[in-house]
């Protein structure tokens, strides 16, 4: 959920999931899935910030509560892993390298 401010600077909280599309002509419009609009102040760019922000909050959250560690999708299985070890693999060139990049995000 992310809070938003109206025209007339009520406050609102909007699930970002159910955001459709986001207009900015002048005023910010928001059209959720069930077709209703919402005018807000904030600018299409916040709006893309703060649902970004409100979805690596969730993120952070689930792992934090997932006791058997993050589960990682790779092709149609998901596996759980509890070290970053498990995330070798051949394409782990270097410390700049995909496999790398994926540990350091996980050992955070």
């Amino acid at each position: 959920m992310i809070e938003l401010t109206r025209l007339n600077n009520s406050s609102l909280v909007v699930n970002s999931d159910l955001i459709q599309y986001v207009e900015s002509a002048p005023d910010t419009t928001l059209t959720l899935v069930n077709g209703e609009k919402v005018v807000v102040r904030e600018s299409a760019a916040e709006i893309i910030d703060l649902a970004i922000a409100f979805r690596a909050r969730l993120m952070g959250e689930a792992a934090r509560h997932c006791s058997e560690g993050m589960v990682l999708a790779s092709r149609s299985t998901l596996r759980p892993f509890s070290t970053p070890t498990d995330l070798k693999s051949s394409d782990d060139a270097g410390p700049g390298s995909r496999a790398a990049v994926r540990r350091r995000r996980i050992e955070r």
